[in-house]
């Protein structure tokens, strides 16, 4: 990709970002308001965040992997739900997915 092609996506994003970011506010706030939009609204970060998470954890390029990540979020799972401090499930998490990276090759 050439470096004005390179700027031009860029700038075309940008807009895009805006005129997105321009529709959300220029939404009545009677819609808003809606007690289904409140309850759909909450589980959108979540959502979110999941499907980020898995990308992460599951993909290496185009393709599907399995590897210390996966390891890696299963510990932090395990260790979130027994409610372990957030710096022990980053720790933990990082140390599995090492140890599986280190053993696996």
């Amino acid at each position: 990709m050439s470096g004005t092609a390179l700027w031009a996506a860029v700038l075309a994003a940008s807009v895009g970002c805006y005129l997105l970011k321009l529709a959300g506010l220029s939404v009545p706030a009677a819609w808003v308001e809606q007690p289904w939009v409140a309850r759909i609204v909450d589980f959108v970060p979540a959502a979110l965040l999941a499907a980020l998470v898995a990308v992460q954890a599951f993909t290496s390029g185009q393709q599907l992997v399995v590897d210390g990540r996966l390891a890696g979020l299963a510990v932090a799972a395990l260790a979130l739900a027994l409610r372990a401090p957030f710096i022990v499930v980053l720790l933990l998490a990082g140390a599995a997915g090492a140890l599986v990276h280190v053993v696996a090759g």
